[in-house]
């Protein structure tokens, strides 16, 4: 079972990493004196859900880059982590949504990045979520321990919350996630959420808001439809991450807007929102936190302890 990985969805990263790689002339041409600068920001990220493309996921993030920096912004949806961290490092994308552990594999492998900030749920909240274990509701699984000889949902080989953490819950619970189940990669953590409800998968791993909100207002599930039989330790919040080949001074406006105009009450002020109700950021956050590398130390304490094979490639 271990060898055998179904895609739920089909996605070709090698497309994707094509798709990515060439944005166009346009999205490079360099504005005159500023050669480490495009005109154009290419923001790239893999839509937490597939339904919702990045274009209305990150509309305010984008209108106050836009305003702040005078630099249009393009984004791009990849299919897997690998393709956002491919494009950042071929020098095509200035701005990437990472997961935190696709952050740290594209850091600690070389790519010119940095992350400027993570969502936050609330003022003065750590930026952090968990990782939830999830079967649907009157399952016979009632641990990890029972997802061995299972069909299980993963979202993608570089998640964090829905691969890497899971894979240590697994290996902690005696379940080698290489041998002892059939493993699904969905694609996204809303996919997964919904596979296991439908019974393609027989339980499942996904990020806690997906499970407890997201789906839950958009109707896609009802209260009750999944139950969390697992849940991981605090997990540093993705980072958005800029190209650290770009100039200082613009560097140092993306991470001010970030900081000081991507939270509720700031966008309300300047009349952006008309209320928090209508201020809709990715991650359904409150706002951004500015995050530094020393962050996402704790993922590398996990591929350390885990030794995982993905942490390896």
């Amino acid at each position: 079972m271990g060898s055998k990985v179904r895609p739920l969805f089909a996605a070709a990263a090698i497309a994707a990493v094509a798709v990515l790689a060439g944005c166009g002339s346009s999205a490079v041409k360099t504005d005159a004196g500023t050669a480490e600068d495009p005109q154009t920001l290419v923001f790239a990220s893999i839509p937490s859900e597939n339904s919702q493309s990045l274009q209305q996921q990150y509309k305010l993030v984008a209108d106050a880059i836009e305003k702040s920096t005078g630099h249009p912004v393009q984004f791009q949806n990849a299919t897997d982590y690998a393709a956002v961290i491919e494009g950042q490092r071929a020098g095509k994308i200035q701005l990437a949504g990472y997961g935190p552990f696709s952050y740290v594999t594209a850091k600690d492998s070389g790519v010119p990045t940095v992350p400027i900030a993570a969502p936050i749920k609330q003022a003065g909240a750590a930026p952090g979520y968990l990782s939830y274990g999830i079967v649907k509701a009157g399952s016979n699984i009632k641990s990890l321990t029972d997802f061995r000889g299972k069909t299980v949902c993963f979202v993608d080989p570089s998640s964090t919350s829905g691969y890497l953490y899971p894979s240590a819950g697994l290996k902690a619970a005696g379940v080698d996630p290489e041998k002892d189940i059939t493993p699904v990669f969905a694609g996204g953590h809303d996919a997964s959420v919904l596979a296991v409800n439908s019974g393609q998968c027989d339980g499942g791993f996904a990020y806690d808001t997906i499970v407890d909100k997201t789906l839950l207002e958009k109707n896609q599930i009802k209260p009750g439809d999944i139950t969390v039989l697992w849940k991981s330790e605090t997990i540093a919040a993705s980072p958005v991450a800029m190209s650290s080949k770009l100039s200082p001074e613009l560097q140092a406006k993306l991470t001010a807007v970030f900081r000081d105009q991507l939270n509720k009450p700031a966008l309300i002020q300047a009349g952006t929102c008309t209320d928090e109700k209508s201020c809709q950021l990715p991650e359904a956050a409150y706002g951004y936190a500015v995050v530094q590398d020393s962050l996402y130390d704790g993922v590398r304490n996990v591929c350390r302890i885990t030794k995982a094979k993905v942490c390896q490639s």
